[in-house]
């Protein structure tokens, strides 16, 4: 089966089994109507079912049925939180999760193969596209760049900026 990465588990928060949950781009309602996911740590893997998730600043805290202690939330620090792609909620229109963009066939308005896309870096103000091509670009994700996402056709139509290959040559 093919999961999707909700997040990675961070250090435990307080005492009660609490954890801290990095890099997920759910709200914490929309972890509560999954309920169900797979923990997959270094060596190990197991379900773990939500109890209860809330904001914290820029993260999520999370509790799990049956991880009561903060011994034991630590047990699944720096796990990967997984879930099926059928029990994620619609992204919304004109939106995308990034394991749907990952492989995307990368082209110019002009439609010049660039590659396709082999990894996305979050930044504080768009993702980064990472593709892999004839040679690696780095394509801002901001709406006067992308174009055009086609998820059925598995491609991506982007603007480049002028220099924008010289500079990563």
């Amino acid at each position: 089966m093919t999961w999707v990465s909700i997040g990675r588990l961070g250090r435990p928060h307080g005492l009660g089994g609490e954890l801290h949950l990095d890099g997920c781009a759910l709200s914490p309602a929309e972890l509560e109507a999954l309920r169900e996911f797979t923990w997959r740590g270094a060596s190990d893997e197991r379900g773990l079912e939500l109890i209860a998730a809330r904001p914290a600043n820029a993260r999520i805290l999370v509790t799990f049925a049956g991880i009561g202690s903060r011994e034991a939330a630590a047990e699944l620090t720096n796990g990967e939180l997984l879930a099926e792609p059928s029990q994620l909620p619609d992204a919304g229109p004109g939106v995308a999760y990034h394991f749907q963009l990952m492989g995307l066939e990368v082209r110019t308005v002009e439609g010049r193969v660039l590659g396709s896309i082999a990894d996305i870096i979050a930044t504080g103000a768009h993702p980064v596209y990472v593709v892999q091509g004839a040679r690696e670009l780095l394509i801002p994700g901001t709406p006067a760049i992308v174009q055009r996402v086609d998820l059925e056709a598995r491609t991506m139509t982007v603007a480049l900026p002028a220099g924008l290959e010289d500079a990563m040559a």
